[in-house]
């Protein structure tokens, strides 16, 4: 049995609690050293009624997005879904849905592919709603012995739920082999890769154990792998925040890295209330999960869940950073270790495209990666600076309304509201 050794000897002996698991498979992406930039290539209201072709929105813009430098897009879910977002997915096999059909979706992971430009897809497997009911699970086929029995319809013939329970959909049986592992496994091999899929996003992993994810990851040969564990911060307990998120990682076999929801956390309070001194920890390391093992961190700024969508209001609005302050996000994530990912709407509908492609070039001229080294030169109340050493380069990076320089030798790249970014 694995020996469990607190977060706080781990930061006093320099070894942290990310071993590798013997014999586990780590996908290319997240083997660190990584220059993978991911755009989330869509937003909350992408599928809505007045917009019935995202993907063919989408190929439009896929030179484009190829000229910025991402690595990898991540699309939404793909699955006929109850709700037109696609986070109730009912039949999996089927896949058209209210982002247009499954012709256009095999078109648009195509030409991004072709580019060069990887492609995720977004998977629900924590849980799965009726055709016509509660549980009548068709194409494919599932019977009620996939559907735990604690979950609110009453109607599961299956074994407990091994994560938390999401009310709005049945909740699946994970230990069942033959249908739900089989079943999920068959799904993403027979009819997610076929498309061109290369990558997986897990949603909603709280909801069911690591392990599964870790084994439909591996069994799909996923070259990128992320879930989204997001759970309560506790901004006065930041080291259980970020552990939580080291400890799922390493239950998935260490086959899958994680979004770093401690370091989002970080940048809401920081950016709205000037607490730039939280995003140093005490062994002066980055604070989010990044500070631990920033070849697992995706890193994000806003997503469709926090943030708002095509401006400022509109969407959903669950965790946003402040919104003049978004740039400032991207200052930190772009200049820093960790995988970053940028939000579509950023780039389009808030006009940023000019100031993150800036952010990007620099990023790419420098060499920064993954697991680049991070020197924090300042983290105080109105003031974060760092210096990050790149394969080829090095950038200096400072956000927030107090004055910082480098000092002599570096070459101003980009700049702007409150965060400015040099390299030598």
């Amino acid at each position: 049995m694995k020996k469990k050794v607190s977060v706080t000897a781990l930061l006093a002996s320099g070894i942290l609690m990310l071993s590798a698991h013997a014999g586990a498979a780590t996908p290319p992406a997240q083997a660190g050293n990584s220059s993978a930039v991911v755009l989330q290539g869509f937003h909350w209201n992408s599928a809505g009624y007045s917009n019935p072709n995202w993907y063919n929105t989408l190929a439009g813009n896929v030179a484009d997005l190829k000229a910025m430098g991402f690595s990898h897009v991540w699309l939404p879910p793909s699955s006929d879904s109850a709700a037109r977002e696609g986070y109730l997915p009912r039949q999996l096999n089927n896949l058209s849905s209210s982002y247009g059909s499954s012709a256009e979706l095999t078109n648009v992971v195509r030409a991004f592919t072709n580019s060069g430009i990887r492609a995720i897809a977004d998977v629900v497997v924590n849980h799965r709603v009726g055709s016509t009911g509660w549980s009548d699970f068709t194409n494919p086929n599932w019977t009620r012995y996939t559907i735990a029995n604690n979950d609110e319809c009453n109607c599961g013939l299956g074994n407990g739920d091994t994560g938390s329970g999401f009310n709005a959909g049945r909740d699946i049986d994970h230990t069942n082999v033959g249908e739900t592992q089989n079943g999920i496994i068959n799904w993403l091999n027979y009819t997610i890769k076929p498309v061109g899929f290369s990558g997986l996003r897990f949603d909603y992993v709280k909801g069911f154990g690591a392990q599964y994810a870790g084994q439909y990851a591996n069994a799909f040969g996923a070259q990128f792998c992320v879930g989204e564990l997001w759970t309560d911060l506790d901004l006065n307990n930041i080291d259980s925040h970020r552990q939580q998120i080291m400890n799922w990682i390493n239950g998935t076999g260490n086959s899958c890295g994680a979004f770093d929801f401690t370091t989002k956390g970080l940048l809401n309070d920081a950016l709205a209330n000037g607490n730039y001194w939280r995003l140093r920890d005490s062994s002066g390391k980055p604070q989010g999960a990044l500070g631990w093992w920033p070849a697992m961190a995706v890193t994000f700024v806003d997503n469709h869940d926090t943030g708002p969508s095509e401006s400022c209001g509109v969407g959903q609005n669950h965790w946003p950073v402040p919104c003049g302050a978004v740039m400032q996000g991207y200052a930190y994530i772009l200049s820093h270790p960790g995988i970053p990912t940028v939000y579509y709407p950023h780039i389009y509908n808030w006009n940023l495209k000019a100031a993150i492609s800036a952010l990007m070039q620099a990023r790419r001229t420098a060499g920064v990666h993954s697991t680049s080294p991070v020197a924090i030169q300042a983290a105080t109340q109105g003031l974060y600076a760092a210096i990050i050493t790149g394969s080829t380069r090095q950038l200096a990076m400072k956000i927030g309304p107090n004055s910082w320089s480098p000092g002599a030798g570096w070459t101003l790249q980009t700049s702007g509201s409150n965060y400015a970014v040099w390299m030598k």
